[in-house]
């Protein structure tokens, strides 16, 4: 039986997979990092949790913080950034601007591809730099 939780793809199993499908994966492995973030830092309870939730999760907030982790990408990573940016999105929601929203979208197929080839060291170090506030680690 495969292991979804610790799964690992090759390069060529990678490349088959739209940007679509990449920030697909990628929009849930955030959506868990933000929960379990929320629920280490005692931020909210009940339904605040789910309120401060969905405002992190919002393609502004994502937006925003993809800025703060592009400096520190490989070459490799940025690309599949500009992949997902690139993505031919058919629905904007209101609350977004086309720009933030294909932000967002690139930044969720770089973690659906970190996520897809086992790399949840990487993902977490940036998550850390996309969480801290004013410098230092929330």
């Amino acid at each position: 039986m495969k292991d979804y939780f610790n799964i690992s793809l090759d390069g060529s199993q990678l490349q088959s997979i739209s940007s679509i499908g990449l920030a697909h994966l990628g929009d849930a492995v955030y959506e868990l990092l933000v929960r379990s973030w929320l629920c280490a830092h005692g931020r909210a309870t009940g339904k605040g949790l789910h309120r401060a939730a969905v405002e992190l999760v919002k393609a502004p907030a994502q937006a925003q913080r993809a800025e703060k982790i592009l400096p520190l990408l490989t070459e490799e990573e940025l690309a599949v950034y500009k992949r997902g940016r690139n993505a031919h999105v058919h629905t904007i929601p209101h609350n977004a601007s086309r720009a933030d929203y294909l932000k967002a979208t690139a930044l969720e197929c770089l973690l659906g591809w970190l996520y897809l080839r086992g790399e949840k060291d990487r993902i977490n170090r940036l998550f850390a730099v996309m969480m801290e506030e004013d410098g230092d680690a929330a």
